[in-house]
């Protein structure tokens, strides 16, 4: 390592140590949130561009007077601290006005996944007991279905916000931008009465059968991200641009984004929805300096196009998860990137680590007490000792990441107790220990002169979930929905990799029921698409005359992953989805090489 490296290892190792001093605890009853640091922010840039959208524009000033005339609209509507209010639109300048007045009174805002329909849709209004919805012009239709349904509960009334004007406001709504017309563009007082431990947002995880949980984010857990972002990720201040293309209805744009935009005054350049083809104009027209990302978006702009000047851009900071060893360097120099911040973590969890030293192909350290343990990931087993203790695994070795539940890292769970009992671990190593369990497998790399701080890497997800186009998949919702189809007996349903795609691929072992010679791929095909969302319908079959399962009559899956769809290692019938299209067909060896060498476009 050259002494360059080095003093620059050591330059960004005092700068971690100093975000660690600090994001120590501050109490509970301090008064802090994400709407003050907006209001701090426009004080001292109110003539600085806030946010660029579809070719407008909003100053820092503009968009906080914007907010604090939709908190005062939603004053009248009888809302107080600790209400909560659905949302559902999609990204845009009155996303974000949004929240931050919710924010500003102290309200609870349910971030609703724009794609749901249906009862899924319902069930996200009534896990968080909403007493508003709030839904865009863009949602209208499926907010239209679902106000009626004798399901639904607690909402008192319905606030719709233009977007394109193709669709006027309903009327069983209130028209929301009308309603917040002639208000007062002051900041109101509730502001400075929210606390770091008042909830400030719901945060809903992946639901496989559309029926995900409401994770609880505080105002302390917002902010610590977006610290962790503009101080030790991005580094970013007011003279940057952040560009945001991921919908902000999940953490990773919205605590890392726009989080270090409100805390520093650094412009939003924001997107509806990503796009490959506009990205690079994108950053150069807006000037955006950083970029946040997820690797399966990373992985889609490197089978784009390759242009000679593809790395000739203000662009030079991008933070982010997801970005795997194998298009790394090939991502960094393509794109001239001369900083990548990846970091870990989940909306939910209490175990966050972060890329700060710059280092390559890891997901950086962490101050959070963790622990590595041994998992058996072909029985989908913990190793435990003689006395039923969990076991560490040795430096380097694979383990299951575990995050020490503590006063100072608390696991804030989600709005269901028992969910969040689920992901408690306890009794570990002594009696009455408590720990969050990720699902994950990490191991600690060398990454060089580090001065003594231990890098970590991202193997792979465990047990009952894999992770495929960018969400959570668990294999038991999938195997309860497919058993339901009448021809099938029972299903093991696992993940396995394709080669140049992110995450893994769902695939399917069945059994068929007794009497039932051969599937029936046409029905088969329609109940999956028609019971299970895209992310979630296993891209392979394999119809198998019987499932191995251990002693205890748990499934074996072990083999299942090894042996995935080879048809050299197997002999029983693959099926396989193929890019958009919603029938299986029959694997042969022609589209098995396709597969092989990453042609085949997942």
């Amino acid at each position: 390592m050259s002494l360059r490296d080095v003093v620059s290892t050591v330059a960004e190792t005092s700068t971690l140590l100093q975000l660690a001093k600090e994001v120590k605890p501050r109490p509970d009853s301090t008064r802090d949130c994400f709407a003050a640091r907006t209001e701090r922010t426009a004080a001292r840039f109110p003539n600085h561009t806030a946010v660029m959208f579809e070719g407008q524009s909003l100053t820092w000033s503009e968009l906080n007077a914007l907010a604090n005339r939709y908190a005062a609209a939603l004053r009248v509507q009888g809302l107080v601290r600790g209400d909560a209010v659905s949302l559902i639109m999609e990204n845009r300048i009155e996303f974000l006005a949004t929240i931050i007045a919710l924010n500003k009174l102290g309200v609870i805002a349910a971030l609703i996944n724009t794609n749901l329909t249906g009862k899924p849709l319902i069930h996200c209004i009534n896990i968080t007991g909403s007493r508003l919805c709030i839904f865009g012009e863009e949602r209208l239709a499926a907010v239209a279905q679902v106000r009626t349904e004798p399901d639904l509960q607690g909402i008192e009334n319905w606030l719709y916000v233009s977007d394109q004007q193709h669709e006027p406001c309903p009327d069983w709504a209130l028209d929301f931008g009308a309603e917040a017309d002639g208000k007062p563009a002051g900041n109101p007082p509730q502001t400075g009465q929210n606390t770091l431990a008042d909830t400030a947002l719901y945060i809903y995880t992946s639901g496989t059968t559309g029926l995900p949980k409401a994770s609880v984010i505080s105002n302390r857990r917002f902010l610590l991200a977006a610290g962790m972002s503009y101080k030790g990720g991005l580094k970013c201040n007011e003279n940057d641009c952040i560009y945001l293309c991921l919908p902000l209805y999940h953490g990773t744009g919205l605590f890392l984004g726009v989080g270090a935009s409100l805390s520093t005054g650094a412009t939003m350049f924001i997107r509806r929805k990503f796009s490959g083809s506009h990205f690079l104009s994108d950053i150069r027209d807006s000037g955006a300096t950083c970029f946040i990302y997820i690797g399966e978006l990373c992985r889609y702009l490197l089978n784009t196009p390759r242009q000679a000047d593809d790395h000739r851009s203000p662009l030079v900071c991008m933070m982010g998860n997801g970005l795997r060893p194998d298009i790394w360097h090939e991502f960094k120099a393509r794109f001239g990137i001369q900083r990548i911040a990846e970091f870990y973590g989940s909306s939910e969890g209490n175990v966050a680590f972060v890329n700060m030293l710059n280092k390559d192909c890891t997901v950086g350290t962490t101050s959070i007490p963790i622990a590595l343990v041994k998992y058996d990931v072909d029985t989908d087993e913990l190793a435990r000792d003689d006395n039923g203790r969990l076991i560490k695994v040795a430096t380097g070795e694979p383990g299951l990441l575990l995050g020490k539940i503590t006063g100072k890292t608390q696991f804030e769970g989600y709005t269901s107790k028992e969910d969040t009992e689920k992901k408690i671990l306890r009794n570990v190593f002594r009696d009455g220990d408590a720990w969050f369990n990720t699902g994950d497998l990490m191991k600690t790399v060398d990454v060089g002169f580090s001065l003594g701080m231990p890098h970590y890497q991202f193997v792979d997800r465990v047990g009952d979930t894999f992770r495929w186009k960018s969400e959570n998949v668990s294999t038991n919702e999938v195997g309860e929905i497919i058993n339901g189809h009448p021809q099938v007996d029972f299903c093991n349903v696992y993940g396995v990799e394709i080669p140049k795609a992110d995450g893994r691929a769902g695939m399917a072992a069945l059994v068929l029921a007794p009497g039932v010679d051969a599937l029936d791929i046409k029905s088969f095909s329609a109940y999956v698409n028609e019971h299970l969302p895209a992310y979630a319908r296993p891209v392979f079959l394999r119809i198998q005359p019987e499932l191995d399962t251990t002693g205890t009559f748990k499934m074996v899956k072990g083999d299942l992953r090894k042996q995935a769809y080879d048809l050299d290692q197997i002999s029983d019938p693959v099926y396989v989805m193929k890019p958009r299209s919603d029938t299986y067909t029959l694997l042969d060896e022609d589209y098995a090489e396709v597969l092989r060498s990453g042609r085949a476009g997942y």
